[in-house]
């Protein structure tokens, strides 16, 4: 890789991890819905991206459920999760998606896997499971186990990705922003309130409006964009491994943006889950050589 697709990669993965700590606070400390705030990017996604949305794919049906999947279902699990767990602990355990994808190209494409990714994968769960528990009442951090069902369902929706035909990543995010949008808005109608809403989002002020901004144009565009020009240009074997940046980003903004604590406890965690993502993403996987990357390289709009 030369020197200036390395800098565009770790600028991909500054982007990434700083979106998960704007998200923290736009719906941890600004007070914003995490399920009314992930309505509002993924219409603004849908916007933005609107010319994006032809060419109209094949198979409309499986792309509904993509996107239900990829966008609405993983996104209210993800902001509910950033909603009442600290970013730095949701950057590491969100890797999850690694490999849950990993385990679900064994289950339903028949992608075996030797001892080497075997140990990988308990590392990951195991190190993410260390983070999420609370070692003085031995209970799970809820926020985190919905960061858990949310790396769960993008996975499985990456399984249907299979059944489609290509597309580009930007297509693709235009098309799960116009399916999420709706769903998201009438979920938060009944779970979050009605105008409340609205209201809480125009008393956020210019900063809530940037760190809107900021996901849709830096991470949905830039950072997603640029991302699968890299894909093309790469081996994914080369690409996969360096994208561990965006963990480390999110756990060191969370500490000195939000003043996430840095305890021995998330340190050890991030330590054995990461290395277990590690072993995953160098030992490719045959039938499904995407799962290493996760949701970036099937342009999910993420903070990942």
């Amino acid at each position: 890789m030369n020197f200036r697709d390395f800098i565009l990669l770790s600028a991909i993965c500054f982007v990434w991890g700083l979106n998960l700590v704007v998200t923290r606070w736009v719906v941890a400390d600004a007070g914003i819905p995490p399920l009314f705030f992930a309505a509002i990017r993924f219409a603004g996604i849908a916007l933005v991206l609107f010319w994006f949305l032809r060419p109209i794919p094949k198979s409309l049906g499986t792309l509904f459920l993509i996107a239900m999947g990829m966008g609405a279902f993983h996104f209210a699990f993800l902001f509910l999760g950033l909603a009442n767990a600290e970013a730095s602990a949701v950057s590491v355990v969100g890797q999850l998606g690694v490999p849950f994808s990993t385990l679900m190209s064994m289950a339903f494409l028949g992608e075996t896997v030797g001892w080497r990714r075997g140990l990988g994968i308990m590392l990951a769960f195991a190190g993410a499971v260390l983070i999420a528990v609370d070692p003085a009442t031995f209970t799970f951090s809820y926020g985190l186990l919905y960061v858990v069902v949310a790396a769960a369902v993008a996975s499985g929706a990456g399984i249907l990705m299979k059944k489609m035909p290509p597309i580009s990543a930007l297509q693709m995010q235009a098309w799960i922003g116009l399916f999420s949008f709706a769903p998201l808005f009438a979920v938060s109608g009944l779970v979050e309130g009605g105008s409340g809403n609205w209201q809480s989002l125009i008393d956020g002020g210019w900063w809530v409006w940037a760190a809107t901004l900021y996901a849709i144009l830096a991470v949905s565009v830039f950072a997603h964009g640029s991302f699968y020009t890299l894909i093309k240009k790469y081996d994914v074997s080369l690409l996969s491994p360096l994208t561990l940046m965006t963990p480390i980003w999110g756990v060191v903004l969370g500490v000195v943006l939000l003043n996430e604590t840095l305890s021995l406890q998330l340190v050890v965690g991030a330590l054995i889950s990461l290395s277990g993502v590690f072993v995953i993403l160098v030992r490719p996987n045959r039938v499904m050589p995407e799962a290493v990357l996760g949701d970036k390289v099937r342009g999910v709009p993420d903070g990942d």
